[in-house]
Parts: structure tokens; C-alpha cells; sequence
């Protein structure tokens, strides 16, 4: 019998279902029986982690750690986490477990060496997630050139994640800001685009434009379904 993937969500909602979706298409299953067992804590009251890196905001890591202890208590083998700006609290929760956590920021920037070897990745992401360099760790460990958008991209995508997303309001009004957005930092250099918030693959399906993109919650799902003995649909 496989092992059994624990969910430790909520950060945001969408983006976990976002993440269970991906697991359950991307597991090369032909009936419901050859699927892997999934356990999903979505506490939503865990305090926002931008807010908490960049200005002092309530500690996430109290709530994160009740629902790390949820996940044990139903006998999860491994712990994964759809949200990129988290993984900057991971040393702490990994420290409260022996439940291997995984990395999506790690499986994202094996990816990007692998599938776009010489090229520059452009990092979309929070700007507590920008803050901490974690990217630019995670991809300069593997060889990966990267550019980092500037103060307004920033502001547009702070606005397309927290106004938009979030808060459940319509994308399509928001498809010309998307667009402008991935135009500018193609004439700044980049070749394709990381999702970097667990948010964005919700926009990016929504408002098709040019990629290429690397979506992390697709390679988190694929590292959880490896790691768990099951195959991945099309490897």
C-alpha cells in the first residue's frame, strides 16, 4: 500500500483545492481505488504570511503547527504546503515533526533546470515570498537565472492575489494588468514565468496569455505522488 499525503492548507482555500485537483489529475489512476489517500487541514484562520514577514503581522506558525498536529493525528506520511510565501516558516515546522515536509520551491526550480536549461526564469510571486530570497535560493542551487519584478509588477501582482483572488472577485476585468504585466518582464529579459503563488495558476488558467509557464502547485503534486510510490500520469 502507498503512503498517504498530508494537506496542510487553508493558505488560501482555493489554492488547496487548487492543489488536491492537480494530485488527483496528475496520479496515474485508472479507478477510484488507484488514487492516493489524501488528508486536507484548510484552516483558513492562519494569519496572512506577507504580512507577517514584512510588517510585524500576527505569527502564522501556531495555527500552521494545530493543523501540522491534525495531519499526524490522521496518519499522514508526508506534509506538503500549497502556498510559496509559507515555505519561510518551514524550518520551524519541520522541527516540530518527523513528517517529512516537502519543498515546492525545490521541486519548481529542479524543474526549471531540467526544462529550461540557459534560460531566465521571471519569479511571480508575493511580495513576502520576493522578501525572503527564497526563490533565488532554491533556483540559483540548481543554475537557474532569474529576474525579480520591480516595485509596480510587485504592486500589480500583490493586487491581482489579494484583491482579485482572495477575494473572490471576477479575473476578467483584470486580463489587460495580466497582460502588460508578463509583457514587461519579457522585455526585461524573461524567457518564461513561475507561478509563485499558489493563486496564480488560478489566473493564469483563467486568462490565457503566452507562457511559457512552471506552475509550482503542479510540481508539488507530482513530488507528493512520487514520494508516496504512485506514478505520474504521462512518466
Amino acid at each position: 500500500m502507498g503512503k498517504t499525503i498530508g494537506i496542510l492548507g487553508g493558505m488560501g482555500p482555493l489554492a488547496t483545492a487548487d492543489l488536491f485537483r492537480k494530485i488527483t489529475l496528475l496520479t496515474d489512476a485508472a479507478c477510484d481505488n488507484e488514487h492516493i489517500r489524501v488528508y486536507i487541514d484548510s484552516n483558513a484562520r492562519i494569519p496572512d504570511r506577507t504580512a507577517a514577514i514584512l510588517s510585524g503581522g500576527p505569527d502564522p506558525v501556531p495555527e500552521m503547527a494545530s493543523a501540522l498536529r491534525s495531519l499526524e493525528r490522521c496518519g499522514a506520511d508526508c506534509v506538503i504546503m500549497p502556498c510559496n510565501t509559507a515555505h519561510y516558516f518551514l524550518p520551524r515546522l519541520q522541527a516540530m515533526t518527523s513528517l517529512p515536509f516537502l519543498s515546492m520551491l525545490e521541486a519548481t526550480a529542479k524543474t526549471c533546470a531540467k526544462d529550461f536549461p540557459g534560460q531566465t526564469a521571471a519569479i511571480l510571486a508575493t511580495k513576502g515570498t520576493l522578501a525572503t530570497g527564497l526563490y533565488e535560493k532554491a533556483l540559483n542551487a540548481q543554475g537557474v537565472h532569474c529576474l525579480v519584478p520591480d516595485e509596480g509588477e510587485q504592486d500589480v501582482l500583490m493586487h491581482l492575489i489579494y484583491d482579485v483572488v482572495k477575494a473572490s472577485k471576477p479575473l476578467e476585468p483584470e486580463q489587460g494588468a495580466w497582460q502588460a504585466l508578463l509583457d514587461g518582464l519579457r522585455a526585461r529579459g524573461a524567457d518564461y514565468f513561475i507561478l509563485g503563488c499558489t493563486e496564480l495558476p488560478i489566473i493564469a488558467d483563467t486568462l490565457p496569455q503566452p507562457g511559457p509557464f512552471v506552475d509550482p502547485t503542479a510540481e508539488l503534486a507530482k513530488a507528493a505522488i512520487r514520494i508516496c510510490g504512485y506514478k505520474v500520469k504521462g512518466e
